[in-house]
């Protein structure tokens, strides 16, 4: 009974504990499984598209001006086709760094993206939430507050994304405003701003911009934004106009090609892999044009589907694969990387997401994906939040941090001469001096995980890991403290975001 009472509160007091590390900084090797003959003939496919095929920018005029003072002539039946020297593409490519910190309005929750760092962020765009309790319902704000309080209080994750479930509840045309704000003032990690139209884009920027100030935004990466491609081979007006926005204010743009093969590419994974690289590139590309050394980062997100129903898989083999190769594509090119994350087609947090969200984010981890989106929380092929998913997957992270920032030690302690001084053959090292001073470090505990017998496990109510993660955010919530926020500052959001909500009609697409 002990220990159930000092986990308790353990649990409580670690709700709102301050991050070990705002990020990882990676010591394991990345995990790279092509040599350097297949690499080259990825690189020539790539090479080839770029020069032969060439990526549509579609509906964005004023993106097609910037790519003809480039020096490049649209083509294609709607000249809109963007086909160029591979070379110069890559010179292009070249004026992004390779590494980049978005600080946070606490510093000390400011991440490096890029290099040997790794980066945790929850789901996106889910407009679905699901928990025990409610079921499966339409996102509201008051899910996704909860959401937000949860990742701002998870010590695995370093970053709260955006959208973690859409708030359906407020107009398409005012809900940016409100979750940039409750970003901003409930949550002091780093986030994302909106992108689904350019005044939603600036008003991002602008908000960040109050918080952080002019100057401090002139010269570092105050917030990033995260928007697809429309695969295959089209970058529509969303995608140029938050590029225009975030790129032209000096701000981290992520641009991820969403691919099902044998649907939005070939059903080869070397192809779509070739494919995704040629249309992130582009996008980079444009981004340089507009600021030469604008932050960049090169999204990778590959599934397969079942060419059956057409529905889309997660956690398969050659998805796994391809976070691996675009993995050694990405260093070679010296872009940061994002990829997916704990991913699943499973309805609730059962057997299927288990193994396909484990397949899936181990593959990541060791692929060396720089900024993982969707590392928490992902159910129903991204329609869904899951409350205890988001939990389950999160307490998991913390195993891959573990194995990823510490590896295997080798120093004088490590090896523990000592205790082998101090306990005779066939003793046991329980209460050795080296097990005293390491016990409270040497291993990861998972926090849901129940390694107790199963008596004691009876004894406390027989719960299986859903119930733990249920009894676990309702505990977290219910110990949400927000960060401190200098005062004048939330003023001018508030009043922000009045004035804006003035300016704006209700409109629910």
């Amino acid at each position: 009974m002990a220990r159930r009472e000092r986990n308790s509160r353990r649990s409580a007091a670690d709700a709102s504990a301050p991050l070990a590390s705002p990020y990882i900084q990676r010591r394991l090797p990345f995990f790279d499984v092509l040599n350097e003959e297949e690499l080259a003939r990825i690189d020539a496919q790539v090479d080839w598209m770029l020069e032969n095929i060439g990526v549509a920018f579609r509906d964005d005029p004023v993106a097609l001006d910037i790519w003809r003072k480039a020096g490049v002539t649209p083509t294609g039946p709607h000249g809109d086709l963007i086909k160029a020297d591979a070379r110069w593409i890559r010179e292009l490519v070249a004026k992004a760094p390779s590494q980049f910190t978005q600080i946070s309005r606490n510093p000390e929750r400011s991440v490096v993206i890029g290099g040997t760092n790794q980066v945790f962020a929850p789901i996106y765009g889910a407009p679905f939430v699901r928990d025990m309790k409610g079921g499966r319902l339409y996102g509201s704000f008051d899910d996704f507050e909860k959401l937000l309080k949860l990742c701002y209080m998870h010590p695995n994750l370093h970053h709260t994304g955006l959208v973690i479930a859409e708030p359906t509840d407020i107009p398409v045309s005012k809900r940016h405003l409100d979750m940039v704000h409750a970003h901003l003032t409930l949550n002091d990690k780093p986030h994302l701003g909106a992108i689904t139209e350019k005044s939603r884009a600036q008003d991002s920027v602008d908000m960040v911009e109050v918080m952080f100030g002019r100057e401090v935004m002139d010269t570092n990466v105050c917030i990033m934004a995260n928007v697809n491609t429309n695969s295959p081979l089209l970058v529509d007006r969303v995608v140029t106009e938050a590029i225009q926005v975030y790129s032209g204010r000096g701000q981290a743009m992520v641009v991820t090609p969403f691919i099902l093969t044998g649907a939005m590419g070939p059903v080869s994974t070397a192809a779509s892999v070739a494919q995704a690289m040629t249309e992130s590139m582009m996008c980079c590309d444009f981004a340089q044009l507009i600021r030469p050394g604008a932050p960049f980062v090169m999204g990778n997100f590959l599934s397969t589907m079942s060419l059956k129903s057409g529905a889309p898989t997660f956690g398969m083999p050659e998805p796994v694969i391809s976070n691996y190769v675009i993995g050694q594509m990405a260093r070679r090119l010296g872009l940061p990387l994002r990829c997916g994350g704990s991913l699943t087609a499973s309805k609730i947090e059962d057997g299927q997401a288990a193994y396909e969200s484990a397949d899936s984010m181990h593959s990541t981890m060791l692929a060396g994906s720089n900024f993982t989106l969707h590392s928490a929380g992902w159910l129903e092929g991204g329609l869904a939040t899951g409350f205890e998913k988001l939990i389950m997957d999160a307490d998991r992270l913390g195993s891959y941090q573990k194995v990823l920032g510490v590896g295997l030690e080798t120093d004088d302690n490590a090896f523990a001469r000592d205790a082998y001084e101090e306990v005779e053959a066939g003793g046991h090292f329980l209460g050795s001096s080296h097990t005293m001073r390491n016990y409270q470090t040497a291993f990861y505990e998972p926090r849901l995980s129940d390694s107790e017998n199963v008596e004691s496990w009876e004894e406390n109510g027989a719960k299986d890991m859903r119930v733990r993660a249920y009894d676990r955010w309702n505990d977290m919530l219910e110990h949400y403290q927000p960060p401190p926020i200098d005062a004048a500052k939330k003023d001018e959001l508030d009043d922000f975001v009045a004035r804006r909500k003035s300016e704006l009609p209700d409109a629910w697409y």
